[in-house]
């Protein structure tokens, strides 16, 4: 067997799986709501930046991994208009129904489907954009996912990762406390499951810094690689383009 993390623990690839997608299934009803309380509403405004660096044009091809209750997917689809096309996916098929209904509720009809990052269904040089937001650090293989990435992309694609990273130093002790003290008290009283929220925390920490990330991007296929901190480091926007 090959152990890998989950959170602090020190768990088997497959338990990993079968236990990242308990947490997902746990909290995706109350997923949106969580977001807004725990990042005081500022993931509306990294997913936004995120958006903005993007630049998606009318006609292009959009892939949203682990897209949750379909935020990016959302924001994308006006943007590429009728001409151009967003696949919605995740892993996780409650949180892919949230983000489903989310859509449908908007008026919005886009490809959605579950897939694995690590093994993408798709051609080669599909997409003009690939996007992760708040997904790469619960992947296994992150490497094989980010070289899945880059196989979909056509030349001159971009991806987009935006995550939690390396918080600026002056505010760790603060983020730690937050991070172990407030947040699980928040999940159990708004999700009834504080163990979720304490995962989030754990795997925050055991995920790639902004350095780290940029180096293994690189080794996936990205020529140039570079990243944004927002918020102090507490999220990072990553940029790679397959050159």
């Amino acid at each position: 067997m090959t152990s890998t993390h989950f959170g602090f623990e020190s768990v088997d690839e497959q338990d990993k799986a079968r236990r990242v997608r308990g947490v997902f299934d746990s909290v995706a009803p109350k997923y949106d709501v969580m977001n807004d309380l725990m990042s005081m509403g500022l993931h509306r405004v990294w997913k936004a930046y995120t958006v903005m660096v993007a630049n998606v044009t009318p006609g292009q091809a959009v892939l949203d991994i682990a897209g949750g209750t379909g935020d990016l997917a959302l924001a994308f689809a006006p943007k590429v208009g009728e001409s151009g096309c967003v696949v919605h996916t995740d892993i996780n098929e409650a949180m892919l129904r949230e983000g489903r209904n989310r859509l449908l509720d908007a008026g919005k009809v886009l490809p959605t489907t579950v897939c694995d990052a690590e093994h993408l269904p798709f051609a080669d040089a599909s997409f003009d954009l690939v996007t992760v937001a708040f997904g790469l650090r619960n992947m296994t293989h992150k490497d094989l996912a980010l070289k899945e990435m880059n196989r979909v992309l056509k030349a001159g694609g971009k991806l987009l990762v935006l995550e939690f990273s390396k918080i600026a130093k002056p505010l760790e002790k603060a983020y730690d406390w937050y991070s172990f003290k407030v947040l699980p008290k928040l999940g159990k009283l708004v999700a009834n499951d504080d163990s979720s929220y304490q995962y989030l925390a754990e795997s925050i920490r055991m995920h790639p810094g902004q350095e780290e990330l940029k180096a293994l991007m690189h080794k996936g296929g990205f020529g140039h690689v570079d990243y944004h901190n927002l918020t102090g480091g507490v999220v990072a926007l990553h940029v790679g383009i397959k050159c």
